[in-house]
């Protein structure tokens, strides 16, 4: 409806003009002789009016080449008013499945470290290792396995330090452990098996009291070492522990420091449990 509403007056203005065309056809027909000044009056008001008429006519097209102009501009806004809030969403859903990524590679490392952890060695591991496999021992008493520092300490009383039984039980498994030392007299020697059996080392089937030797004299460990040819000797003596250098495997200091005279084979720690790293696994 609206469209041919607005077709009527343009043909109107169309029929008005070809009126005006057929009257101009006309007076151009007549010769420039026979005009007179209301010829010319009516020529210059036929002018006029198609002036007016094309312009009347030029406005309703020019109109909708505005319009036609103005349209591809809201369309370009429109697509990239569209393409700015596509691009919103694409960003949003990118950081959103970029934080989703971000939270499935944390549990997939999780899961890989929790898989590739070093796994702790057990205490038998660790005596193993230390002992790179040894298969016989010979330990000194005063010291390493007693509290006690002197012969003279046991002739009042001999007690096993809690702190090595962990570690003593555990050698006692794979090892041939001999405990030996120096005592001034035989009640000495008694008190020192009493306290070994009280504290559970004989009960463990590793070692036997006929493993426990005794001598009047601190020389007296050097012939027992050399008899037995351990792979390892533990001793608290520097000197002992230089002598039979050349004739054991392995040995250990239990020193505070470390020894002037020490040997390649020769290793040292403040305390028998420590050197096992009890210590550490506490």
């Amino acid at each position: 409806m609206a469209n041919s509403s607005n077709e009527d007056p343009i043909q109107l203005l169309k029929r008005f003009g070809a009126y005006l065309t057929l009257k101009i056809s006309n007076l151009f027909s007549i010769s420039f002789d026979n005009l007179n000044s209301r010829s010319v009056g009516t020529v210059a008001g036929l002018a006029v009016a198609m002036v007016l008429t094309w312009r009347l006519l030029r406005t309703p097209t020019a109109n909708n080449n505005n319009n036609q102009r103005r349209r591809p501009k809201r369309t370009v806004a429109n697509a990239a008013s569209s393409s700015s809030s596509a691009g919103a969403v694409n960003a949003t859903t990118v950081a959103t499945s970029s934080s989703s990524s971000a939270v499935e590679d944390s549990r997939v490392q999780n899961v890989v470290d929790e898989f590739f952890q070093p796994v702790k060695p057990t205490l038998a591991q660790v005596v193993r290792q230390k002992l790179c496999d040894g298969r016989k021992v010979t330990c000194r008493l005063l010291g390493v396995i007693l509290e006690e520092n002197t012969p003279e300490e046991i002739q009042k009383q001999a007690t096993v330090r809690s702190s090595v039984l962990e570690v003593l039980l555990e050698i006692t498994k794979f090892c041939d452990l001999y405990l030996m030392d120096r005592i001034l007299d035989d009640e000495s020697g008694e008190r020192v098996l009493s306290a070994l059996e009280e504290a559970g080392v004989f009960t463990s089937g590793g070692l036997v009291k006929d493993k426990v030797l005794f001598s009047s004299m601190e020389n007296g460990r050097i012939s027992f070492v050399r008899q037995l040819e351990p792979d390892w000797h533990i001793d608290t003596n520097p000197d002992i522990v230089f002598q039979l250098a050349r004739f054991i495997k392995y040995q250990l200091c239990i020193s505070p420091t470390k020894p002037e005279r020490s040997a390649s084979n020769v290793f040292c720690s403040p305390s028998f449990e420590q050197f096992f790293g009890l210590v550490d696994r506490n």
